[in-house]
């Protein structure tokens, strides 16, 4: 054990904690901007829905029931405009961090192979590549990777953290390398519903793909659309020859989202009002945040989309993290998503009103 782990970066969020310390001390308590979780409460109609699976006895299936399969292929046709979705083309997941961490070594990734991903970028890529003992590498941009060894290309559109959007000729340019190049290509696109300045495209849209889904994969979470972190809903999409290999690996790792969960993610999936009422909350929250940033001094680069701010006061990230601790609100340090965000701190919508307004009047 003490060998893999060997392999690891320090768990970043452990730094932290001195200035969230610090945060908490605040007499009017800590406003907590650093992590991307939810704080919102769960629709009723998928409270409903797990509730209503409750009495689940028996294992539930890695594949999922044929109505999960039904909404994941309905869904990724509707919202990403993919065309010819079949069952073998959808696979879910326990929840996205799990799938990016653990997918390198379920392709059979290891020493002497590469895994490539944005140099600003959720930290779980690297960890990924480490852990099955593969290379990681990072890049600005991917077409500029010499591709000998290159056997995973990651892309994240819309960005953690920078909120950067790829537009449909950069994605399609990238898709068409990748192919040339016999470069497996996942695409994360968990925040794919939270388009502010720009609306994000898929690499499954068939001006993108060319309406084939070959060596081509794209990655969705429901945590932030529906306020699910905690029930671990994600899934796959895309090449069915990929998603099949991982089907039969996953089998046999007992990888199963709960059935509770399959059934509370066919609710979510069916329901788009829920969705467009926390886009509103979130879209309230990030004008107003960001116009108490600008007004404190901040330049805001980025951020068309997501549900972070990409802040920067062209100073150290730590300074930054140090002196927004003493007003009570806590930020991610830029560089935590690669030695590029050194001058920059990640600031999340993912506060109540309350807490938000908090922060604003502090920020005044």
């Amino acid at each position: 054990m003490s060998a893999v782990s060997s392999r690891l970066p320090v768990f970043p969020w452990d730094k932290l904690e001195p200035y969230k310390a610090t945060a908490s001390a605040h007499p009017d308590g800590i406003v907590d901007l650093s992590v991307g979780t939810p704080v919102d409460p769960v629709p009723e109609l998928i409270q409903r829905a797990l509730v209503g699976a409750a009495n689940s006895p028996g294992y539930p299936t890695v594949w999922g029931t044929p109505e999960l399969r039904d909404a994941l292929t309905g869904w990724v046709e509707r919202r990403l405009g993919a065309r010819g979705v079949a069952h073998t083309n959808v696979l879910p997941v326990v929840g996205s961090k799990e799938l990016v961490a653990w997918l390198p070594t379920q392709l059979g990734l290891g020493a002497g192979d590469r895994v490539a991903y944005p140099r600003l970028a959720y930290p779980t890529y690297e960890v990924g590549a480490r852990l099955c003992g593969a290379e990681p590498v990072s890049y600005e941009d991917p077409t500029e990777l010499d591709p000998a060894g290159l056997k995973l290309l990651w892309l994240n559109s819309p960005s953690n953290p920078t909120g950067r959007v790829l537009d449909k000729a950069e994605l399609t340019r990238i898709v068409a390398w990748a192919r040339a190049h016999g470069v497996l290509l996942f695409s994360d696109e968990c925040y794919l519903e939270l388009g502010w300045e720009a609306e994000p495209v898929s690499v499954l849209h068939p001006d993108v793909c060319g309406g084939s889904y070959e060596g081509v994969v794209a990655v969705h979470s429901l945590s932030k659309r529906s306020n699910l972190a905690g029930y671990r809903a994600a899934f796959l999409a895309g090449d069915a020859a990929v998603l099949g290999e991982l089907l039969q690996i996953r089998k046999h790792g007992g990888m199963m989202t709960p059935a509770p969960v399959q059934a509370a993610t066919v609710a979510a999936l069916g329901d788009d009002s829920h969705v467009t009422e926390q886009r509103a909350r979130y879209a309230a929250r990030r004008t107003a945040l960001r116009a108490a940033l600008e007004s404190h001094g901040f330049r805001i680069e980025h951020s068309e989309a997501s549900l972070y701010l990409w802040a920067t006061r062209d100073e150290p990230c730590w300074r930054t993290v140090a002196d927004l601790a003493e007003l009570g609100i806590l930020v991610a340090p830029g560089d935590f998503y690669g030695p590029a965000g050194g001058s920059f701190v990640r600031v999340a919508l993912t506060a109540t009103d309350e807490r938000v307004d908090a922060a604003v009047k502090r920020l005044g």
